[in-house]
Order: structure tokens, then C-alpha cells, then sequence
């Protein structure tokens, strides 16, 4: 029974610190938010500039561009399907 025990045991108590660690602060959470905010923007300068009838690999590049530093991947954190 305790070789079955330990790990589970090890589990539980890994489980419990990595739900402890996630929690942010309040500055972390502020952080967060104007990041969400700057995304956004990005992405809604994006859907204008489609709108405009410019071409999407111009579009891409720019919102690329506004995301620098951000967010992370090529598409300012969100993919979709195409």
C-alpha cells in the first residue's frame, strides 16, 4: 500500500503548489489586462485594414508589427482557420 500511496501523495502535492504559483498579483493582473487591451487594438486595426480592401499578407505584417513584445506567435496570439 505505501508504494501506491507515495505517488499519488507526490501528485496531490504538486497539483496544490502549481494552483498556488498561478496566482497573480494585483500589478501582474493590470499587466494582463493592458496586454488584452493592446491585442485588441491589434487585431481590430487588422479587421479594418481587410475592411479597407488591403491585402492580407499587408495586414498580417502589421498586426505582426503592433504585437511585438505582446503577445506571442505570428498572429498576435490567435490563430483561426483558413
Amino acid at each position: 500500500m505505501k508504494k501506491t500511496s507515495f505517488p499519488l501523495i507526490a501528485i496531490a502535492l504538486t497539483a496544490t503548489i502549481s494552483i498556488a504559483a498561478d496566482k497573480h498579483g494585483d500589478q501582474e493582473v493590470k499587466e494582463d489586462i493592458a496586454r488584452h487591451r493592446a491585442m485588441a487594438a491589434a487585431h481590430e486595426a487588422a479587421a479594418k485594414c481587410l475592411e479597407g480592401g488591403r491585402a492580407e499578407d499587408i495586414c498580417n505584417r502589421e498586426l505582426e508589427k503592433a504585437c511585438k513584445g505582446i503577445a506571442i506567435g505570428k498572429f498576435c496570439g490567435l490563430k483561426h482557420q483558413h
